[in-house]
């Protein structure tokens, strides 16, 4: 090479740029150069810091709903707790998720049956011949031939109308699954919620149940040194008031559980330090019958995502079958493919002017499917079948929603006439309880009928809450059915 720079000439009509080479050669090195240093640099520094928090999530009282367990207690309602799982708990996230890939995979399902437009542009170059007209590879034109074309394409199949109807059908039953997940989650988040309501009322009754244990030992005790009964009954009274002991630490040790089950539940941060606003025992009507039949029939997301699927596999088979049939491809091209990279070509001689690089193109194909050993043949039975097992899993679905309903319904309805008996089961063992001491205390009843009052109680109240965690599960398992959650 000569000392002097090389460079090369391009012509757009009557505007020709010369590029210098030795200059485009250097600036290039130094933006690698320069992007090296930086990615280095780059890789020198710190981690990086720690994302910022996300707004906190307000609940109806105003108070942060997340806020770390300092200061006062956050009030927290049922709704509130439904909302944060929505945005903490992992599985249901995922299915949120699913749900919308789902619904992207339709819209690049949509965006597939309609025309592609690029531009592409290209140096060809071929070794020549013994002559600037001739060239090795006979399939090229030129020894430099340059190519820069805008290309709208479209391709007519009708399996790709299948294909987004398929995706459209899809997209509905992961809609229909995270509506599920939800559902799913709001029975979790009330199971957990009342439970730590239930356990809350143990520890209270346990509490109570401990100190009356202690009250009832030192009455012995006075009763002994009084010469009214027996030494054995101030032994049955301490013991009894040890085992009270235990099970107010065991209802205690329950709690704590409990409000950890909720708490990694519905908060990012594992916080404990919260109070439940909604109150366990609150008059929640039970739904008529035929209201909630109605609504599970018409609401129930299990159906919804059966249907679906047995659209999409309905898809799939026409997908198959369409490897029976033509596919059209047509294509548009506007730009030049020439030995010089401009819109204009000098002739020779020069006198006779100028011919135009500029130029369009089309294209149409037919592409006909004729032996392919049976591949098409074999994917229509395998989509077929798959087929034939959406519809037994849409018939399955079908008889197991009618069994939920009736199944789930008696649920609620056994437990709401249970709920009664319950609660007076427990008011007349506290009765009972405060009778049975009195006696004692008169020398009318013996130390083992007030133990066994101070038993019967405790089971009798704890049957009680759980009982009505029962039934606030039950309603919530009918929302399941319907998507309607009853709660205050």
């Amino acid at each position: 090479m000569s000392g002097q720079s090389r460079g090369i000439e391009i012509s757009f009509g009557l505007i020709t740029l010369t590029i210098n080479l030795e200059f485009l050669i250097r600036a290039t090195v130094a933006v690698v150069l320069a992007s090296g240093s930086a990615a280095i640099s780059l890789a020198q520094q710190p981690d990086a810091p720690a994302p910022q928090p996300i707004a906190v999530p307000q609940n109806t009282h105003g108070h942060a709903a997340n806020a770390p367990p300092t200061g006062a207690p956050v009030k927290l309602t049922l709704q509130d707790a439904i909302a944060l799982a929505r945005k903490n708990e992992p599985t249901y996230r995922s299915a949120v998720t699913d749900a919308g890939i789902a619904r992207e995979d339709r819209v690049q399902a949509r965006d597939a049956l309609l025309p592609t437009a690029q531009f592409v542009t290209s140096d060809l170059y071929t070794q020549p011949n013994n002559s600037a007209y001739r060239v090795r590879y006979i399939a090229n034109n030129a020894p430099h031939e340059y190519v820069s074309q805008g290309n709208v394409h479209e391709q007519l199949d009708v399996g790709a109308f299948a294909s987004y109807r398929r995706s459209a059908a899809l997209a509905a039953a992961a809609k229909a699954q995270a509506e599920i997940a939800s559902r799913g989650l709001v029975v979790t988040v009330m199971g957990a919620y009342f439970g730590v309501a239930a356990a809350e009322q143990k520890v209270a009754i346990a509490k109570r149940i401990s100190d009356e244990g202690d009250q009832f030992l030192q009455l012995t005790k006075d009763l002994e040194s009084g010469g009214e009964v027996a030494h054995s009954d101030v032994i049955k009274a301490e013991l009894q008031t040890e085992d009270r002991h235990r099970q107010y630490s065991e209802a205690q040790l329950a709690r704590l559980n409990a409000r950890l089950d909720l708490s990694v539940l519905v908060f990012p941060d594992s916080n404990d330090n919260f109070e439940l606003a909604d109150d366990l025992h609150a008059n929640i009507a039970l739904p008529p019958r035929g209201e909630f039949e109605a609504q599970a029939a018409h609401e129930n997301p299990e159906i919804r995502a059966a249907l679906a699927v047995v659209q999409a596999a309905n898809q799939d088979v026409t997908t198959a079958r369409a490897g029976y049939l033509p596919t059209i491809s047509l294509d548009y091209w506007y730009g030049i493919d020439a030995e010089r990279y401009a819109t204009y070509t000098p002739a020779t001689p020069p006198e006779v002017g100028r011919f135009p690089n500029l130029g369009t193109s089309a294209l149409a194909s037919l592409t006909l499917p004729l032996w392919n050993w049976g591949a098409t043949q074999s994917r229509v039975r395998q989509a077929e079948m798959r087929r034939d097992q959406t519809k037994v899993e849409l018939s399955y679905a079908q008889r197991k929603l009618l069994a939920e309903m009736r199944s789930l319904y008696s649920e609620a309805e056994t437990s709401l006439n249970e709920l009664a008996g319950l609660q007076r089961a427990s008011q007349l063992a506290e009765d009972s309880l405060k009778l049975t001491t009195l006696r004692y205390k008169n020398g009318e009843a013996t130390v083992l009928e007030v133990v066994d009052a101070q038993t019967t109680y405790a089971a009798a109240n704890g049957n009680y809450q759980d009982g009505a965690v029962r039934y606030r599960v039950a309603l919530a398992n009918l929302q399941t059915l319907t998507g309607v959650l009853t709660a205050p």
